[in-house]
């Protein structure tokens, strides 16, 4: 059974920085893709940054492109997000996602692509202030 656990959520001024952790378990193989989802009120679950489990193609959000840094330590089974230059329109809840295992055959950055991640955490708030 995979679970997911997010930290490190908070409220911060315009400008500052934060680090999301995200501590996964229940992998049986690293043909997995992991990602960071975001959704504020009122708006629909925006796709943050997606990596391959153990892998380093990561694929970011236009919106977030140069200020967030997806990063993974394996050792820990911890998936990160640096988030830095934060704006208000970063207030969200972010919630970390997994998908796989990945099928034979299948391209993993389509894989990692997909908007049909299947398991999901319960989220951690990040409130961004002028």
């Amino acid at each position: 059974q995979i679970q997911l656990v997010e930290s490190g959520g908070g409220s911060v001024q315009a400008g500052g920085s934060l680090r999301l952790s995200c501590v996964g378990s229940g992998f049986t193989t690293s043909r997995y893709c992991m990602g960071w989802w975001r959704q504020a009120p009122g708006k629909e679950r925006e796709r943050v940054a997606t990596v391959p489990l153990h892998g380093s193609a990561a694929v970011y959000a236009a919106s977030v492109r140069n200020r967030f840094t997806i990063s993974q330590d394996n050792a820990k089974n911890t998936l990160y997000l640096q988030m830095n230059s934060l704006e208000p329109g970063d207030t969200a809840m972010y919630y970390c996602a997994a998908i796989g295992p990945r099928p034979a055959g299948v391209d993993v950055l389509e894989y990692c692509a997909t908007l049909e991640y299947e398991y999901w955490g319960r989220g951690t708030q990040v409130t961004v202030s002028t």
